[in-house]
């Protein structure tokens, strides 16, 4: 494999036939045993894509992943999902002698075809997270969505009838709300963390406000943010809602109108020309906006202080 571009798989069989494995038993859905595959390289880096959905939990002693633009240490057994057509990078430190540890399913888009799960498998953010916003599993999480991974495995060695795919999106269904239940305990449970980025987006609001941005730019966007954050949109709106109860947006909002609060308490601007400071092309979105969320016009706000 060459290591200086991705390598790109666009089905399961190639795959399979790339790492040693033996020819799937079926051609659009796969479980792969971790210890059973042949890495590429015995050290040094190299890039991956797929054209099909995975589900991967692994343990891969000596290596360093890369995924997106983010890349963690995956010693511990984590949880992490693809999405066709995402990068996923390996960098193999040299000496490496363990085999990995773990399962990986592979879903090519083919199979879920004609299936409620084609279009649901989109909503589960998780599956456009970077690597370190991956999900940590409890032993008994571990054991519990092991047990159903290998449900899938089992029923596609059976033979293949007309309930067979319904079984096996079933399966899938389960395996990915119980992933969503995780994640979610995850934004309560890794509070230091989460908190700690929080806390970086506060500063971050607090630079954007004082250097005049909002003036010119408006408001700063949710993928902007992210993007400052090293975090996905997707993983920054689901932790805001898990802290506080609000969407991004809305967190947004309340910052704004702390600022606006400010300035109507603090200084002789007209609510026009703190509109216009706030990025409010019109005086008319801004006193909405400040009403919806205070019960007060701008201007009864200000004589409130008077």
């Amino acid at each position: 494999m060459d290591s200086a571009q991705p390598y790109r798989f666009k089905t399961i069989t190639e795959y399979h036939r790339q790492l040693g494995l033996p020819k799937p038993e079926h051609p659009l859905i796969s479980l792969v045993h971790m210890d059973e595959i042949t890495p590429p390289v015995r050290h040094g880096s190299f890039s991956l894509i797929f054209e099909f959905y995975s589900i991967s939990l692994k343990r891969i002693y000596n290596a360093r992943f890369k995924y997106g633009q983010q890349t963690s240490d995956f010693d511990e057994g984590v949880l992490f999902f693809m999405s066709p057509g995402q990068v996923f990078g390996i960098e193999l430190e040299p000496g490496t002698t363990h085999r990995p540890d773990g399962w990986m399913i592979l879903i090519h888009p083919d199979f879920l075809w004609n299936t409620a799960l084609a279009k649901t498998i989109k909503q589960y953010e998780f599956f456009g997270y970077s690597v370190h916003e991956a999900l940590f599993l409890s032993d008994k999480e571990e054991t519990m969505l092991t047990s159903i991974a290998k449900n899938i495995e089992q029923e596609y060695h059976t033979s293949i009838d007309r309930f067979s795919q319904n079984v096996i999106i079933a399966q899938l269904e389960l395996l990915l709300t119980y992933s969503e239940r995780f994640y979610q305990r995850q934004f309560i449970t890794r509070k230091i963390a989460n908190h700690e980025i929080l806390t970086r987006m506060e500063t971050l609001l607090a630079d954007y406000f004082k250097s005049g941005a909002l003036k010119e730019q408006g408001l700063p966007s949710v993928a902007y943010i992210a993007a400052s954050l090293n975090i996905s949109p997707g993983y920054l709106s689901g932790l805001l809602k898990a802290l506080t109860g609000q969407s991004t947006q809305q967190h947004l909002h309340d910052k704004l109108i702390e600022l606006a609060k400010e300035k109507l308490s603090t200084t002789s601007l007209s609510v026009s020309e703190i509109a216009y400071e706030l990025g409010f092309e019109h005086l008319q979105s801004f006193s909405k906006l400040f009403k919806t969320k205070t019960k007060l016009s701008p201007l009864e706000f200000r004589q409130s202080f008077q």
